[in-house]
């Protein structure tokens, strides 16, 4: 049995969801301990849960500590199952990381899976369902996964009822992953979109935007979409011919709709300047599958403590090289080297 400390680097619920994807993968039983030990309520919310509930039902795994609160648990994986699935949050915890945590071992899987989620879609503490579809499916489908999603209800946080589909093809093997350059630029946008709020509030975000990034108007959009709740996300989109960046913020209460725009132009303007291909939260996503993979190399910002984190976990439990280093100021290299 592999141990686990849920306490390492960052202490957050990643640490688990990286360990239950190891251990469908790979079929190795794992025990979890301190879950979630650097968060201020520790231990298994509900989408953790959720997230333990649908890894156990896809490979018919023995389980102990499935319970809401559990500061431990027990993960022995059976054989991983394609199929049909329904997963519900229940709350507005995040669908997207339920997703991320299942979507691996059901690309190892012998047959097609078609996949519903329900629960939070846009919520600021996870990749949204764009920064998803947008961002990180395409790199995937670059290494050869065939992955096809549709949303059909928004969930913002925090009234949550957002419901999407995915099916996912298997794969016999990752290709390795080569993004060292963005390749030609094919355009520059910000979207803000919004449910149940003003409408000028997003009309502010964009006219901000336009002053700090001197955007025309075809570069903008506003969206006025149906949820159950209310909810706003300003989001600035960079396409490129090898990948696609989004920088997004949500709205808050008592904070202006100029400051949730200069949140996003500020993370845009970084990624911007460094002029590399990988995002601080792409880098984060895309160890795992790379791990799993075939390796390879990409090119992104300074690591993350929620990177740095992820690649301590994937290093306890497989035998695989990752290497970070310093290429200047602002560019670094990460690479995953599966000849170990």
């Amino acid at each position: 049995m592999i141990i686990i400390d849920g306490s390492l680097g960052e202490g957050g619920g990643q640490i688990f969801r990286t360990s239950l994807t190891l251990a469908m993968c790979l079929g190795k039983t794992i025990r979890i301990e301190n879950i979630r030990a650097g968060r201020k309520k520790p231990g298994l919310l509900r989408q953790h849960l959720t997230c333990l509930k649908a890894a156990k039902e896809i490979c018919d795994a023995d389980v102990e500590g499935e319970e809401l609160g559990s500061q431990a648990v027990v993960f022995k994986p059976g054989k991983i199952k394609a199929g049909k699935y329904h997963f519900a949050v229940g709350t507005a915890g995040s669908s997207t990381l339920i997703f991320q945590t299942i979507l691996m071992p059901l690309l190892l899987a012998d047959d097609q899976s078609e996949v519903i989620l329900e629960g939070g879609t846009h919520n600021s503490m996870a990749p949204t369902f764009d920064f998803v579809s947008k961002s990180f499916l395409p790199v995937l489908k670059s290494v050869g996964c065939d992955i096809d999603v549709a949303l059909e209800h928004y969930g913002f946080y925090p009234a949550g009822g957002g419901k999407w589909q995915a099916v996912i093809k298997p794969i016999a093997s990752i290709k390795p992953l080569l993004l060292l350059e963005r390749g030609e630029l094919l355009g520059e946008s910000a979207t803000a979109m919004s449910s149940k709020i003003p409408k000028h509030v997003g009309e502010r975000e964009l006219r901000q935007i336009t002053k700090l990034c001197g955007w025309s108007v075809d570069q903008l959009q506003q969206e006025l979409v149906g949820s159950v709740g209310p909810g706003n996300v300003v989001s600035i989109v960079v396409a490129t011919k090898n990948v696609t960046a989004l920088f997004e913020n949500f709205g808050e209460k008592n904070v202006s709709a100029e400051k949730v725009a200069n949140k996003a132009v500020d993370a845009f303007q970084r990624f911007d300047e460094a002029q590399v291909p990988v995002c601080e939260y792409l880098a984060d996503q895309l160890i795992l599958p790379m791990a799993l993979g075939r390796g390879g190399v990409f090119r992104t910002l300074e690591p993350s403590l929620h990177l740095r984190t992820n690649i301590d976990v994937i290093k306890q439990v497989m035998n695989v090289d990752i290497q970070l280093s310093r290429l200047n100021d602002l560019v670094w290299e990460v690479v995953v080297n599966k000849s170990v």
